[in-house]
């Protein structure tokens, strides 16, 4: 090859590999255009209807559903939570760092000209050097990189079915609370009814002298006390419909004229101290898995910190042009490992290990120490219920009876109406004692990271964005 060609076919290398280069696209975010995006958020929205349908595998009739279900509000926070986005951006950045890990070391072009100023007559009076330098790594250090950074992207993986059991976690706290405030409404606002017509009936004794002073003026205080408990539901249901909201990955007002289902809340299990249960836990729990993904990861950068012990080599061939001669050499150069055998970062590595290993140990006693602490209230909170539930039908037998006893005139109707109050206070006490039991038993589902004797599934997790589409047509 002449020297001319020569140029020339390094020259088209160093242009093609300019041309193959990937090109910066900014992509400003603009806070008023994420924000109006956010707030435009429906429930009626026609590519949710395309992911609901997708996932339960039948069409939706009518869109939007006259009531959403805890499944259809699961899948509604899948299309929307904003967490998950988080998750799958950051698994997308463990998957480049594979690409990344696999890369090979790029060789290196080098070119001296020179110049003789005493060259004699008639010989070219320059020297051109070229040399390639092509760097080859050993004891397989790209193999334990790619494998490396594998683990650790599964690691993330596995994350995002964490942050969806979250958002799941989440949603039902959010509805449950929504349940309460609502049924606790009800009941204060019967109980307020029930106040407002004793009030009334003292009052007309006191003008005929039949009850004193003190007892109207207590009977009024019940009744500011029972408005006061209203205005506190009335409350604690708008924060509800937020937290709600919130956990759906909406704006509050697209729950507005929404009818949510109850019936989640309908299933309290009894048969949750499996052994076979608190096992599958321990060994198939998300964050179980990623640790052990975290800690193969940890081993493996042990491997490759070893295998960091043996030097690479480097190839040099080179050509020159000496005035007028072709010159032709192959050179060969390695790191001697004599000061330093990378035995800090070996040391860092095993330490790395053994902290891995240590943080699995301690997630998984938590894990257990979890579900056993959820087994163990679980029956008491059923116990509890039980006992109010009976009490509630004792009440009701009772004003039963002091029914039947006003019917035939052998009581009045203030003890009517204390035998109704004291039903919707037990009605009351009631209903907290059954919204602890699902809390007890959502802690048990959180600990176990599975649905527990419930009609609602849980839904296939969305690896990719699925509004993608949707935002892209913006």
């Amino acid at each position: 090859m002449k020297r001319g060609d020569l140029i020339k076919f390094f020259s088209c290398i160093m242009l093609a590999m300019m041309s193959a280069c990937v090109k910066y696209h900014p992509q400003p975010i603009s806070p008023s255009q994420t924000a109006s995006s956010f707030e435009s958020r429906t429930l009626d929205n026609p590519s949710l209807k395309e992911f609901i349908e997708a996932n339960l595998h039948h069409e939706v009739t009518p869109w939007p559903p006259k009531s959403w279900d805890f499944t259809m509000l699961t899948l509604v926070a899948f299309y929307y939570h904003p967490d998950l986005d988080v998750a799958r951006a950051r698994w997308g950045v463990t998957q480049a760092g594979i690409i990344t890990a696999g890369r090979r070391p790029n060789p290196s072009v080098g070119f001296i000209p020179q110049y003789d100023v005493d060259a004699l007559s008639g010989i070219s009076p320059w020297i051109f050097n070229f040399t390639l330098d092509i760097p080859i790594e050993t004891a397989g250090k790209r193999g334990y990189r790619i494998t490396q950074a594998t683990q650790l992207s599964e690691a993330v993986h596995l994350s995002i079915a964490i942050v969806a059991w979250q958002v799941r976690s989440r949603l039902r706290t959010g509805l449950l609370n929504l349940y309460a405030a609502e049924q606790t409404m009800v009941i204060l606002e019967k109980m307020l009814t029930v106040q407002e017509e004793i009030v009334k009936l003292l009052e007309k004794r006191l003008d005929i002298g039949e009850v004193s002073q003190p007892d109207v003026t207590q009977a009024h205080i019940s009744l500011n006390q029972a408005r006061l408990s209203l205005h506190q539901a009335q409350k604690q249901r708008a924060e509800a419909c937020v937290q709600l909201a919130t956990a759906l990955g909406l704006p509050v007002n697209a729950l507005e004229g929404t009818e949510i289902s109850s019936a989640f809340s309908e299933h309290l299990p009894t048969e949750v101290s499996s052994p076979d249960l608190r096992r599958q836990a321990l060994i198939s729990r998300p964050d179980i898995l990623s640790s052990l993904a975290e800690y193969a990861a940890s081993q493996t950068a042990l491997q490759l910190e070893v295998a960091k012990q043996y030097p690479d080599l480097q190839l040099g061939p080179g050509y020159q042009y000496d005035q007028g001669e072709d010159k032709w050499s192959l050179g060969f150069s390695v790191t001697l490992p004599v000061l330093n055998r990378n035995e800090g970062p070996i040391a860092e590595a095993e330490a790395r290990r053994i902290e891995a290993q240590a943080r699995f140990t301690a997630l998984q006693a938590r894990v257990i120490s979890e579900i056993d602490q959820a087994q163990a209230g679980y029956p008491a909170a059923l116990q509890n219920l039980e006992t109010a539930n009976i009490l509630l039908v004792s009440q009701e037998k009772h004003l039963q009876s002091v029914q039947e006893m006003f019917n035939i005139g052998e009581t009045d109707r203030l003890a009517l109406l204390h035998a109704q109050l004291e039903l919707e206070t037990t009605a009351l006490s009631r209903l907290d004692t059954f919204v602890k039991a699902q809390q007890s038993l959502g802690s048990l589902e959180d600990a176990l990271q599975r649905p527990l004797g419930s009609v609602d599934s849980f839904p296939m997790i969305p690896e990719a964005n699925p509004r993608v589409k949707e935002e892209d047509t913006r």
